[in-house]
């Protein structure tokens, strides 16, 4: 019989969902926002155009993850 293997979670956040949700809720609000920033953004050639989406899409990202974070910090079971 092998060793029962312990979990732990030492602030009570599941990090895997927090790390899912982000993903996807990212996707979901970052494609949109992203696109219609390039609308008033000059963006003569492919590299700018990738500069420009990484750029915003690490903004989105950043604030998703916090807020996502925060949510998962305040409804821990």
């Amino acid at each position: 019989m092998p060793e029962r293997v312990e979990t732990t979670s030492p602030d009570g956040v599941d990090y895997g969902w927090v790390m899912q949700t982000t993903f996807v809720t990212t996707i979901l609000i970052g494609a949109p926002v992203v696109a219609v920033l390039s609308t008033t953004a000059t963006l003569p050639d492919w590299g700018a155009r990738v500069e420009f989406a990484v750029r915003v899409g690490a903004l989105v990202w950043l604030l998703t993850s916090i807020a996502v974070f925060a949510y998962a910090k305040r409804h821990q079971a």
